[in-house]
């Protein structure tokens, strides 16, 4: 009886095994996603597109979201490293925070992309997918420029900025190209801060939180603004711009007598296009995350395959470390007249879903 048993047990080993030499014929491995949040649509929206392009090339995914919590993030990927991931791809919430975990993971043989955000200080990672975030300020400071007539001597008008968060590297790089345009009319006086608040550390908004952009909004209109108008608004994303909206709605603006400032954005969510539909908001920059993922999971699959790794950039991005190789993707601005064809006819988004 008892070698009966054996001969059972043995034969469920070995059909164990068969299964499991199966499975890994038919993949190629487990790929670890570490994302900021789930409070922004863009991150759902990015590791969504994500998990499918890495199936399709045909790996499994283990995807995390750390609520903009550093600690949670760090956590979630010591816990993918333990699980045995193959790559990393990482959109990190603090830049600067992650030399200990990813020296452990490059011990490990384990490849990693910094995505979108870049990683700071650190040599143990692989590449860099972002888009041209100098460009996305470029097109943002070109947007209040083209709505205010400023190049054809336009002003002086009254002007504030919003800049994201200063943990995230995206913040400065943005923050550098709206200053390249803007700067020569803050220095001549078409463009006139009140508040006199202009330096980075001045204007950034932690977390890229709407509501803290409309809580320091509203102490700005408050103390500044009381019977000037507030003629435009550099917010650096479209939770920012929401955020300063609603402050300026509560206070009257676009209500008639007091037109809406020229109000920027980035990301083109939802809510900011209809903003921008119905004329709350001026502009917003779309970066289609759909190509941002897919070019991050093609980085990652001819890593591991041995294949080229596309990039486009291998001078400017310099994390304190070294220079990142990375592939760059070119954002779109987006306002009244246009975005239609930029979100709709590109499949992005359903009209349906925009008005």
């Amino acid at each position: 009886m008892r070698t009966w048993i054996k001969l059972a047990a043995t034969v469920i080993v070995a059909a164990a095994v068969v299964g499991c030499s199966k499975e890994d014929e038919t993949s190629k491995g487990v790929i670890g996603i570490s994302l900021p949040s789930k409070m922004e649509a863009r991150w759902v929206s990015d590791g969504d597109s994500m998990v499918e392009k890495l199936h399709e090339l045909g790996y499994k995914t283990d995807i995390q979201y750390a609520q903009y919590e550093i600690p949670t993030q760090l956590s979630q990927l010591e816990n993918l490293l333990v699980k045995g991931v193959k790559g990393l791809i990482i959109a990190p919430i603090d830049g600067t925070t992650m030399a200990d975990v990813l020296k452990q993971a490059k011990e490990k043989g384990i490849t990693i992309i910094s995505y979108d955000r870049l990683i700071r200080n650190s040599k143990n990672f692989d590449y860099y997918a972002t888009f041209d975030n100098y460009k996305v300020g470029v097109l943002q400071g070109e947007s209040i420029v083209k709505a205010l007539s400023l190049d054809q001597g336009q002003g002086p008008f009254n002007f504030e900025i919003f800049a994201g968060s200063t943990d995230d590297n995206n913040a400065h790089v943005v923050y550098a190209g709206v200053m390249s345009v803007l700067k020569p009319y803050l220095d001549s006086g078409k463009l006139v801060i009140r508040s006199g608040q202009v330096k980075l550390e001045q204007v950034a908004t932690p977390n890229w939180d709407g509501s803290q952009a409309q809580s320091r909004m509203d102490n700005l209109l408050s103390a500044f603004y009381g019977k000037a108008h507030l003629d435009a608004v550099l917010a650096m994303n479209d939770q920012i711009a929401i955020g300063v909206v609603s402050s300026l709605r509560g206070v009257g603006y676009g209500n008639g007598g007091s037109p809406m400032p020229v109000v920027t954005g980035q990301d083109a969510e939802i809510p900011s296009v209809k903003a921008i539909v119905r004329g709350d908001q001026h502009s917003t920059v779309f970066k289609d995350t759909r190509a941002l993922a897919e070019a991050a999971s093609l980085m990652m699959d001819g890593a591991l395959q041995g294949k080229p790794v596309a990039v486009n950039d291998t001078t400017s991005y310099d994390n304190g470390m070294m220079i990142v190789p990375t592939q760059l993707l070119a954002p779109v601005l987006v306002e009244a007249d246009n975005w239609k064809k930029v979100l709709v006819d590109t499949g992005f988004y359903s009209e349906d879903r925009l008005r």
